[in-house]
C-alpha cells in the first residue's frame, strides 16, 4: 500500500498532536470552573442584569405574537420564570453548566446570551435551524463539564422571525436595511421540500456533501413533514414547530443515551424562539420543561410553572 507524502506528513503531525510532551508540573487553574459564574450575586438579580439594557414591552407589538403564536412569552418573562423554577431546585450561577442547542443565526444568540448572563458561558450542542449535530459525543462531553454535584439546564429551539408588520418568517436585522429571512436554513430546508411535495424536484443525496453536511441533514430530517407544511394555513407558521417535533426526538433521545453522565439534575426547556426587530423584545413558546434527576428519569413535568 503506498501513501502520499502529504498523507504521511498529516498523520505524523496528528499523531504528534496527541502525544503529552514532558513537562515540570505546574498548578493550573479549573477550566471547567470558568464557564461557571461564582460571585454574590443571586441568578434573580442577574435576569435583572441581563434584561437592564433591553428595550421596553411594546404592547401592540406584544398583542401581535401572541396572536400568531399564542402560548409564547417575552424572553425577559421566560428567563425570570425558568430562574425562579430552578433556584428552587437547588440551581445557582455556580453549579449550573448552562447546555444550548440553537441555529447558528446570530439571532439565536440573543436569548443564548440572556442565559450565559445568569450561568455563564454555554457548551453549544446545535448548529442549522437549532438541530443537536453535537450528538451523542458532545453531550457526554459537556455532562463531563457540569460541576460536581452540579446541575445541567439544557434549551433547545428551531427559531422564526416575525416582522414589526407581523409577517412570519422575516425580521428586521441592525445594520440591514432588507427584511430578512429567519429561519434562513429552515425557509431553505422547507422549500427543498415543497419541491418535491409539488412534483417539481428529486430527493438529492446532498447528506454526503461536507461542505453543506448540516444543510443536507436538515433537508433530511424535515422530508417526514412534507403533508403537514403542505396543509398548513402558513407554511411560515407551521415550520419551525415540525422543526421542534424533529429534534425534540433527538434531543430526548440523546439525553436518554447519556443519561448516565448527569450528575445531580438535568432540567430540560424547549420550545420555539420567535426573534425580532433590535427595537423590540424577542419571545419564546415552550413547549417544555422537564426535570430530569441524577439517574436520567424525568420525574417531573414543570411547564406549568411558567
Amino acid at each position: 500500500m503506498k501513501f502520499s507524502l502529504a498523507f504521511v506528513a498529516l498523520t505524523a503531525s496528528t499523531t504528534a498532536a496527541f502525544q503529552h510532551a514532558p513537562r515540570t508540573p505546574t498548578a493550573r487553574p479549573n477550566l471547567t470552573r470558568r464557564n461557571i459564574l461564582a460571585g454574590l450575586e443571586t441568578a434573580a438579580e442577574r435576569v435583572k442584569s441581563a434584561f437592564s439594557a433591553k428595550p421596553a414591552e411594546n404592547q401592540a407589538f406584544d398583542k401581535l405574537v401572541k396572536t400568531n403564536f399564542p402560548g409564547a412569552i417575552s424572553n425577559r418573562d421566560l428567563v425570570t420564570k425558568v430562574v425562579n423554577v430552578l433556584d428552587g431546585k437547588g440551581f445557582t450561577p455556580a453549579n449550573t453548566l448552562l447546555a444550548t442547542s440553537f441555529c447558528a443565526d446570530e439571532l439565536a444568540r440573543i436569548l443564548e446570551d440572556e442565559f450565559n448572563t445568569v450561568y455563564g458561558h454555554n457548551f453549544n450542542l446545535g448548529g442549522l435551524s437549532g438541530f443537536p449535530f453535537a450528538g451523542n459525543t458532545g453531550f457526554g462531553a459537556m455532562s463531563a463539564h457540569i460541576p460536581d454535584d452540579g446541575f445541567c439546564l439544557l434549551v433547545h429551539a428551531p427559531h422564526v422571525g416575525i416582522s414589526k408588520d407581523g409577517v412570519i418568517g422575516k425580521v428586521e436585522r441592525s445594520g440591514i436595511a432588507l427584511v430578512d429571512n429567519c429561519c434562513g436554513s429552515a425557509i431553505a430546508a422547507s422549500n427543498y421540500l415543497k419541491g418535491i411535495t409539488d412534483g417539481g424536484a428529486k430527493i438529492t443525496p446532498k447528506l454526503q456533501q461536507f461542505s453543506d453536511f448540516q444543510q443536507g441533514a436538515v433537508q433530511e430530517l424535515i422530508l417526514p413533514f412534507g403533508k403537514r407544511l403542505n396543509e398548513a394555513d402558513n407554511r411560515m407558521k407551521e415550520l419551525p414547530y415540525a422543526l421542534y417535533d424533529s429534534q425534540d426526538i433527538l434531543v430526548r433521545d440523546i439525553i436518554n443515551t447519556g443519561k448516565k453522565g448527569i450528575k445531580s439534575g438535568l432540567a430540560l426547556l424547549g420550545g420555539i424562539q420567535i426573534n425580532t426587530g433590535p427595537d423590540t423584545l424577542d419571545y419564546f413558546h415552550p413547549l417544555r420543561f422537564e426535570f430530569y434527576d441524577s439517574e436520567g428519569n424525568m420525574v417531573e413535568d414543570m411547564l406549568s410553572k411558567i
